[in-house]
């Protein structure tokens, strides 16, 4: 195993973390220095760089895409991820076996974080336009913090609340900097059936909106009963179960011998990070911060993405688009920074 695919392990390693609270209706584990919650800011961190990471291989991933096929690529996907973590499939010595409820979760989980969402995201955004996309991903703090409030009964403070109107705003304005080609107009019943598709277009790419925003608030309830390694390895482990039917009848035809030596690089890199790393860091995070806190820091994903593209792919970055990043910042900085209660 390559050291770069244990890095939670080094990192879990060289900190000092306090107790984690308990959480209702699921059994808390017993504490333990390896099964604990870091400190805040490390928190934090860790939700950062996660998002960070997710819009990283998101902007890298086309040439991915170009080479295999979605269902196939995300089968491998999981397969790979799988194969980099199976030790952590092993329940530790001071965990308690799983409850029916916590298969439950976890099977939701996996069903809507990683494969729903991906479905309803990729077809969604191949029927509407990339700044209609956008403009309705920026509901993610905001239904993240309503799905929090409603499931996990999480209070929302007002600084709170106005660090997920910035994060919506920001994600809003960069969705609506980008500049597209205008659609060609069309007669009749064709533009009817444009207009009908964008639609539909807009409704699944809501409806993975909704899918990540469960997986925020499920993943909240399962760190209260699992580690995140154990988490990560277990959604991974569904994940490659539901999509094995569609990835093994999509390989069945395809020549493999066509894709190039850097593509499968990038393959190798992409499943580490979207099915171990990312996984990881969230769970991670999620064990301290609120759901509805650290729902704020989906606005590091399209921000990642963009800079990405511009200092990867040579884009470049408007005046708008630097006022969409400075109001994104400002909503990770106000939820970051510790009112007098929480001092």
């Amino acid at each position: 195993m390559l050291w770069w695919c244990q890095f939670p392990y080094l990192v879990t390693n060289h900190f000092t973390i306090p107790g984690a609270t308990p959480l209702t209706p699921l059994p808390m584990q017993s504490a333990s220095p390896t099964n604990l919650a870091p400190r805040r800011w490390l928190a934090y961190f860790f939700l950062a760089l996660s998002m960070s990471l997710v819009g990283s291989y998101v902007a890298l991933s086309k040439p991915l895409v170009a080479a295999l096929p979605v269902f196939l690529l995300a089968w491998l996907r999981f397969g790979i991820g799988g194969l980099a973590m199976v030790h952590w499939l092993k329940r530790p010595a001071n965990e308690l076996p799983m409850s029916a409820a916590t298969r439950r979760l976890l099977f939701l989980e996996s069903l809507l974080g990683n494969f729903l969402f991906s479905i309803c995201m990729l077809f969604g955004v191949s029927m509407t336009s990339a700044v209609a996309a956008g403009v309705i991903m920026a509901s993610i703090p905001a239904v993240v913090a309503v799905m929090s409030w409603a499931f996990l009964k999480e209070k929302i403070s007002l600084q709170t609340g106005i660090a997920v109107a910035f994060s919506a705003l920001g994600i809003g304005l960069l969705a609506l900097s980008k500049n597209e080609l205008p659609a060609q107009t069309s007669p009749g019943s064709e533009a009817d059936l444009l207009q009908n598709k964008a639609l539909l277009g807009n409704l699944l790419v809501f409806a993975a909106v909704l899918c990540e925003a469960a997986y925020a608030v499920i993943g909240k309830k399962l760190t209260g009963t699992l580690s995140p390694k154990r988490i990560t390895a277990l959604i991974n482990l569904w994940g490659f179960a539901l999509m094995t039917p569609l990835g093994l009848y999509v390989a069945w035809g395809f020549d493999f011998s066509s894709v190039q030596t850097p593509s499968w690089l990038l393959l190798v890199f992409y499943s580490l990070a979207a099915s171990v790393w990312t996984v990881w860091l969230w769970m991670t995070g999620l064990k301290t911060v609120p759901a509805s806190h650290a729902g704020v820091f989906t606005v590091m994903l399209p921000i990642s993405a963009a800079l990405v593209g511009i200092l990867v792919l040579g884009e470049r970055l408007s005046g708008l688009q630097m006022l969409a990043f400075a109001i994104a910042l400002f909503s990770v900085i106000l939820a970051t920074v510790p009112t007098r209660k929480s001092a």
